[in-house]
């Protein structure tokens, strides 16, 4: 039988707010256990939450940029159960009446097309804190420092149909967020979490089949293979003649599987309340607007531009808009060397190669843009040859890692003797003696071998040790041939 995927995401966005949502207590990673904690944190007789505004507006921001209905009449309510992770007994959140609406997220698929993936909604609540295993032995410890934390959780529609659409939903998401400065997005720190929504059923079949629930998959990786996972092992079972349990599972990375955590809970087992120590959240336009005009150029709009402004295939456009820092990074070294397409490839490939190699994000690039603007316009120019470049690239991350500071480009060249051969008397002489040593290939590219031109570059390109202009080399290899 041939079956179909049908796959949501609920993607938990911690907000990058100073202070949790309904108290004054800091919300920095890395703090000592427990130490960022406040008697309404701890839940203590008596006291009584307060809504965090920046949150709130960050939510607001967020619908905004998916262009989705923003809820003029908003409320919280309490969402019970009982873990030691919370010790209120209960989570702040949102069920009825959701800060956002309907909106939809565009995504690229691996065939280059293009799909609309619906959000259902995405509303605020409170995180919870962190149930420590490893450090105690028999017994586990509470961390509170999280509990409180904003969250921002957006659901998507069931309408993704393989691992790789969900990943690209997921980092579309990713890059939105962290250009509206909402979310720093980093996954290891827990700053985004995804639950995944897995069933499959038979292609063509209207109904939806029994789903599984992957609870707290942390990175994109990972996200991937656990759906693959799931999608395999929902297809092996139902085609043993067995049926699918309505479940919350775990992703176990080093065994490359999901396990069974516990029954999926409904709604309704949450005994959703209004929340009686919180008033409505009520919005005007006026106060839309203004959040509105507060929006940033959008991972879309930007790429759209780039093709358009700067000539960029969209393939280059999508690589340097899908993170806020890439693009500006891009930009500034597009105006500076007035090559936005060299630029471009030094970017895509040669740095990108580096950051990958170093663990690196761009904002932490070794190279900085002006000095990239600087190589490449020396390229243009004709100082260097694009090989050259490479090794002067090279010697400035080198030097950035020595700590020897952000790097020179024509200290480089001119210090380490890399400036290109220009001059016609010079390559006329090293011309010569390439066609005298290679006596055999100068006869067979007169026989009409025209591909032995290749060599007899290479080789005079060696003998400059890379330094002939390699354009003139090719030109008066020509000449001297016919």
């Amino acid at each position: 039988m041939e079956w179909q995927a049908v796959i949501g995401l609920e993607v938990h966005v911690q907000l990058a707010t100073r202070s949790k949502l309904f108290s004054p207590t800091a919300t920095a990673f890395g703090a000592a256990a427990n130490t960022q904690v406040n008697p309404y944190d701890l839940a203590m007789p008596g006291t009584l939450p307060t809504l965090n505004g920046e949150a709130l507006r960050m939510a607001i921001r967020f619908g905004l940029a998916i262009g989705a209905e923003i809820c003029r009449h908003s409320i919280f309510e309490r969402k019970n159960y009982f873990y030691p992770d919370l010790p209120k007994g209960y989570q702040t959140s949102q069920l009825q009446f959701p800060i956002v609406g309907r909106g939809s997220i565009r995504i690229e698929c691996a065939d280059g097309s293009e799909r609309c993936i619906g959000v259902t909604r995405a509303h605020m609540e409170e995180d919870a804190g962190k149930s420590l295993h490893e450090e105690f032995a028999n017994e586990s410890g509470i961390d509170l420092n999280r509990a409180g934390t904003p969250l921002l959780e957006i659901v998507s529609e069931p309408e993704l149909r393989s691992a790789a659409e969900a990943v690209a939903y997921l980092k579309k998401l990713h890059s939105i967020v962290r250009y509206l400065g909402i979310c720093d997005g980093d996954m290891s720190q827990g700053s985004m979490r995804c639950d995944a929504n897995v069933s499959i059923r038979p292609r063509g079949e209207a109904k939806l089949g029994t789903r599984t629930e992957i609870k707290n998959v942390n990175s994109f990786r990972f996200v991937e293979k656990a759906i693959e996972y799931e999608l395999r092992r929902q297809r092996e079972v139902l085609e043993d003649g067995g049926t699918i349990v309505q479940e919350t599972r775990l992703y176990d990375s080093v065994l490359d599987e999901t396990r069974p955590m516990r029954g999926k809970e409904e709604s309704n087992d949450y005994r959703y309340f209004p929340e009686p120590d919180l008033l409505p959240v009520v919005l005007d336009e006026a106060f839309l607007e203004q959040l509105r005009s507060e929006l940033p150029e959008l991972p879309d709009s930007r790429k759209e531009r780039f093709e358009a402004e700067y000539g960029l295939s969209a393939y280059d456009a999508g690589v340097l808009t899908a993170n806020r820092d890439m693009a500006e990074y891009f930009e500034q070294v597009a105006k500076a060397c007035g090559d936005a397409k060299l630029a471009a490839n030094w970017i895509t490939v040669e740095l990108l190669a580096l950051l990958n190699r170093e663990q690196l994000e761009i904002g932490n690039s070794p190279v900085s843009a002006a000095a990239l603007a600087r190589l490449i316009s020396r390229i243009s120019d004709g100082t260097i040859s694009g090989k050259i470049a490479k090794a002067v690239f090279e010697q400035l991350a080198k030097d950035a890692k020595d700590g020897k500071g952000a790097g020179d480009v024509d200290e480089i060249i001119e210090g380490q003797g890399l400036r290109q051969v220009t001059d016609q008397g010079e390559i006329e002489q090293l011309v010569e003696r390439v066609i005298a040593a290679n006596a055999p290939q100068v006869e067979q590219y007169r026989g009409g071998r025209q591909q032995v031109l290749g060599y007899l570059v290479g080789q005079a390109m060696k003998l400059s040790q890379g330094k002939a202009n390699p354009a003139q080399v090719n030109k008066l290899l020509r000449e001297k041939l016919r």
